[in-house]
């Protein structure tokens, strides 16, 4: 029987946004290098989150596959000849972490991801993933229409090009009162007790 789901101690979550992904779509070749190169901090960013007693959400989308479970989703990205196959393998979920899975680009829309907020009082996204300049800014718009405080980890992004990532950021600034800062000063913020309060859109 699976433990009994507690209500975090802590008010964020970190969110992880479609790094399960087979990247097969047009323009995922682009992504690809960026999503390597996105691993290594958010796999540190994960860790202090699971360190710190700090949820963390993998919200995916489910491909179409309407019948699939998100263990299934993830057979299906790390199938053999799948684009994203490295990246799903190196970001693949703990036992600790929570999932939803989302069949638009936001992860608020037709899931239960607002319900699981709700019952794990989270008032702070801490939001990653791919595509910066895609699924993690339509998600970012509803957190803000939601009233949730979001931070964008802009190394733990991906998008198709530097420039897609950038302008994304300073969207995700502008328009949706995110803060921008890099993971490592988000886990030092973590240390220290408090958080980063420049936003500095960009890598």
């Amino acid at each position: 029987m699976p433990a009994k789901i507690r209500p975090a101690k802590t008010r964020q979550a970190l969110l992880i946004i479609d790094v399960i992904n087979d990247l097969d779509f047009p323009g995922g070749e682009n992504v690809l290098p960026w999503a390597k190169r996105m691993v290594k901090p958010l796999s540190a960013a994960r860790q202090a989150a699971h360190h710190r007693g700090i949820p963390v959400i993998y919200a995916n989308d489910n491909y179409g596959h309407w019948h699939s479970d998100f263990k299934e989703v993830y057979q299906h990205c790390i199938r053999r000849g799948a684009r994203g196959r490295e990246v799903a393998t190196r970001m693949r979920p703990t036992a600790k972490d929570y999932f939803v899975l989302k069949p638009r680009h936001s992860a608020f829309f037709a899931t239960s991801l607002k319900p699981l907020l709700e019952f794990l009082k989270v008032e702070k996204l801490i939001l990653t993933g791919i595509a910066t300049n895609l699924c993690v800014l339509f998600t970012a718009h509803d957190a803000h229409m939601h009233g949730y405080e979001m931070m964008v980890l802009s190394d733990c992004c991906a998008a198709e090009s530097d420039g897609d990532h950038n302008l994304a950021l300073d969207q995700l600034h502008r328009f949706c009162g995110a803060t921008v800062c890099l993971s490592e000063e988000w886990r030092s913020s973590l240390n220290r007790g408090n958080v980063p309060k420049k936003s500095r859109p960009g890598k």
